[in-house]
């Protein structure tokens, strides 16, 4: 079977670019590990399989069921989300470009484009994205080509108007770029809502058993995908074989593992929220974030993560970190099982000192597909440990 845009998110997950192997009937198509492919003649090429790096059968179909989800005409599949982010900026952007982001983007994203871009020659302005008078006064000020946003963002779990920021963006000639690792294509479609690029790191709720690294981008503009295209092959930092693999496996239970991951998720922060060593708890779900309600318009629910701040500063906050054991204090996010992050000092270390610097009383948690009454007694009895 095929899928078609007409087909619900789950079928098409099951099935786009998963088509049986025709010589056997093997229903899951084989792994393709070969780096190098037989020619019939000089230049004849069999589908246009040459070398490894330029096209592999199972990260092209990796790549169609990623467009297919997206609502996107092409994606291309990367080693890591910051490849596929790195890969995007080469493509798109030359020395003296602009990139306007969030100023509560991931740190890795911040670090790549101020840190080593920055170098190349590629200025960049962090703003407050739900700030629209700020939004348009920083893409005008500068040759911007690109705003980039997170939503939810990473990990202040901030929510953003993707129609608005697309409006704003093309009324300059710059590019909306959507970061959507957080929502998942099955909660939010950016491109849907005039998002011009998706980017994902493929290793989080996509990829979603923690077992592969990956990123990749997606587009629905064929002069954009050209180039992002040629970028890919020039530079290779692609996907492996296996990789893209794992990736689509995971792929395939997407939309199951995300409405798990939003009910526990929904009913942790709805327990946080009565906790008396509980400062403030940042979950979209919840009728008290400011961005709840656009959060409901532009998603399905309201996904798997959680920013928790407390009244004990950053005492309390490493003190319940290094406590519970159901929850996994590790990098990463999207996988099955729970895990627990003390951003300051983990996934935003880089932007300490800076604009970005995330609160030190601060925890950030990803809720696997757990029993959610195991997720709440670890956190319980964590929070006895406060002093």
């Amino acid at each position: 079977m095929s899928a078609s845009e007409n087909q619900g998110f789950n079928t098409r997950a099951v099935h786009a670019g998963q088509a049986f192997e025709p010589r056997t009937g093997a229903v899951v198509p084989p792994l393709h590990f070969s780096s190098t492919y037989a020619q019939d003649g000089i230049g004849g090429l069999r589908d246009g399989y040459e070398y490894g790096r330029g096209g592999n059968p199972t990260r092209d179909a990796l790549q169609e069921q990623l467009a297919a989800l997206e609502g996107g005409s092409h994606a291309f599949s990367f080693s890591s989300g910051l490849a596929a982010e790195d890969s995007l900026i080469r493509a798109l952007t030359r020395p003296g470009d602009h990139i306007v982001l969030g100023n509560d983007a991931y740190g890795g994203t911040y670090r790549l484009i101020s840190r080593v871009l920055g170098e190349w020659g590629i200025g960049n302005t962090p703003v407050d994205m739900a700030d629209l008078d700020a939004v348009r006064a920083a893409v005008a000020a500068n040759k911007t080509r690109f705003l980039w946003v997170e939503t939810p963002s990473n990990p202040l779990m901030k929510i953003t108007d993707i129609a608005a920021l697309a409006e704003a963006a093309h009324d300059v000639g710059a590019l909306l770029v959507v970061d959507n690792t957080f929502a998942s294509p099955y909660l939010q479609t950016p491109l849907a809502l005039g998002a011009d690029v998706v980017v994902h790191s493929t290793t989080k709720y996509i990829g979603g058993h923690s077992d592969v690294v990956g990123g990749a981008i997606v587009v629905k503009d064929a002069e954009l995908a050209e180039k992002i295209g040629f970028v890919q092959f020039a530079v290779g930092a692609v996907s492996g074989p296996m990789d893209a693999f794992l990736t689509t496996r995971g792929l395939k239970t997407l939309g199951v593992r995300m409405d798990r991951h939003s009910d526990n998720a929904q009913a942790v922060a709805e327990w946080l929220l009565e906790r008396p060593e509980v400062e403030a708890v940042l979950y979209p779900g919840l009728p008290s974030h400011p961005g709840h309600e656009l959060a409901k318009k532009q998603m399905k629910k309201f996904g798997g993560m959680i920013s928790v701040q407390f009244k004990g500063g950053e005492a309390a906050a490493r003190k319940v970190a290094e406590s519970t054991s159901v929850f996994t204090l590790a990098e990463s996010l999207g996988g099955i099982e729970s895990l627990m992050n003390y951003p300051s000092e983990m996934t935003h270390a880089s932007v300490k000192g800076t604009e970005l610097a995330v609160p030190v009383n601060l925890i950030r948690l990803s809720c696997g597909i757990e029993d959610v009454e195991d997720l709440i007694a670890d956190l319980e009895k964590a929070f006895t440990f406060i002093q």
